[in-house]
């Protein structure tokens, strides 16, 4: 199942603006779709190999489930950018609705999702995460769609609620949480990831069978050494001329991708 997972790829972010309802909307639904087509588009012209959409914009986060018009919005936006790129795409629904995200790649033909919290649970700024994977793999099998399912291990702007073994979490993940997929990523977005939890986590996903992504923290300087212990990368700040709330830069979608050598 997707086997563009396994081919080391490069899944640029498409970080959307704050939608209809989020505190720091701007008022023109138009504006956050062609963000989203041009972000997309320069993604797909840089040279990666997928594409994430995130309702990056919608700080402070719904914990666990979003309402109803963020799940229309998202399946709005993600269809567009399907239709406007040749490339898989990815969903990843702030701060924890696999549902929705699940929900929105079925509808849109989408390829995969990101969970943040998919097995366990972890400290963040909405309060106590807890996993859902029992729910999201069963909803997967009711809405019989081949959805990949991308699992967060130690995710970041978390904590842990006891003390941390790595390498039990990412093994939860995949054979108690039955993902597809695993990231490692440092503490916050855009901050590199710990050598050492990297391989733990890479470790662990190549026993079974499975790939590790970084989640956060690339750059053209480490991606080419990040991608000789991971599987693939998936990258947002790095690709922006500053804040990670810019539009993307191909330029320097370019000199990534050409970094990681391809």
């Amino acid at each position: 199942m997707h086997e563009w997972l396994h081919d080391g790829p490069i899944v640029g972010m498409v970080h959307l603006p704050a939608l209809p309802g989020a505190p720091r909307y701007g008022g023109d639904r138009r504006a956050v779709r062609e963000r989203a087509l041009a972000d997309a588009r320069a993604l797909e012209s840089g040279g990666v190999d997928a594409v994430m959409v995130e309702n990056f914009g919608d700080a402070p986060f719904h914990p666990a489930d979003v309402p109803k018009h963020v799940v229309a919005e998202m399946t709005a936006h993600v269809g567009a950018v399907r239709g406007a790129i040749d490339l898989p795409v990815c969903v990843n629904v702030l701060r924890n609705d696999a549902a929705a995200a699940l929900s929105v790649a079925a509808a849109t033909g989408a390829d995969a999702i990101r969970v943040n919290v998919h097995s366990g649970a972890r400290l963040t700024d909405q309060g106590i995460v807890e996993g859902r994977a029992h729910e999201t793999l069963r909803l997967r099998e009711r809405l019989d769609r081949d959805v990949a399912i991308l699992a967060d291990v130690a995710v970041k702007h978390s904590a842990p609620l006891a003390p941390e073994d790595l390498a039990a979490e990412t093994r939860d993940a995949v054979e108690r949480g039955l993902a597809d997929g695993v990231i490692a990523s440092g503490g916050g977005t855009g901050r590199p990831v710990d050598d050492e939890r990297l391989r733990t986590v890479a470790a662990v996903a190549e026993e079974h069978g499975v790939p590790a992504f970084v989640g956060s923290g690339a750059t053209a300087d480490t991606v080419a050494d990040l991608l000789a212990v991971a599987d693939g990368v998936v990258v947002g700040s790095a690709l922006k001329a500053g804040d990670a709330a810019d539009p993307v830069d191909e330029g320097r979608v370019r000199a990534l991708v050409e970094a990681a050598g391809r």
